[in-house]
């Protein structure tokens, strides 16, 4: 399943330059551009990366996986789907970029609660602040996070970044993975 998610990321949401001609959130350029979303989205790109995160959390007794909405919700949702098939449902939840200003006011949607273990999940890890950003926002709605699971790891920093504020990561796939593909090797 890793191996053609892997091909399916190269060929939907991953691009590469020998000159760093990609803008990112940073401002930073960079040779690489990843945007898991095209892949995630897709069925089969969906039903392989549902697969292989709830792989990485079935042992982590979390009641609910989600993240910093958009990027993890496709990717919360299809494993969230997955642990239902496998007889362990796990709650899918979605972390607002700015916090709802009426009715319940909350920074998550999902039917999680307070003291819950959870998983917080990233399409793309750079520096980590968005990952970051989430852990922050699903503890100061009382979540217990105790597992990260990030599908691309950029090989950046952000891995390093996120285990000082959640020890327990896990990478799906790398920037060396896709670039194995790019490369033919």
């Amino acid at each position: 399943m890793k191996q053609e998610l892997i091909h399916i990321l190269c060929k939907k949401s991953f691009q590469f330059s020998e000159e760093p001609i990609f803008k990112l959130v940073s401002g930073q350029m960079s040779q690489f551009y990843v945007n898991c979303k095209p892949t995630t989205l897709s069925p089969r790109g969906m039903f392989l990366t549902g697969h292989l995160v709830y792989e990485a959390i079935r042992n982590a007794q979390v009641t609910g996986i989600g993240g910093l909405t958009f990027g993890a919700d496709p990717i919360a949702v299809a494993a969230a789907f997955v642990s239902e098939l496998q007889g362990n449902p796990i709650q899918a939840f979605s972390i607002r970029k700015t916090r709802k200003d009426h009715g319940m006011i909350r920074w998550i949607e999902g039917d999680i609660q307070p003291g819950d273990r959870v998983a917080i999940i990233d399409d793309v890890a750079t520096t980590g602040g968005s990952t970051i950003k989430a852990i922050e926002r699903a503890q100061s709605e009382g979540m217990n996070v105790v597992k990260v699971v990030i599908l691309v790891d950029r090989q950046e920093g952000g891995v390093e970044n996120i285990r000082k504020h959640v020890p327990d990561i896990s990478v799906i796939i790398t920037r060396d993975d896709l670039m194995r593909v790019i490369r033919g090797n």
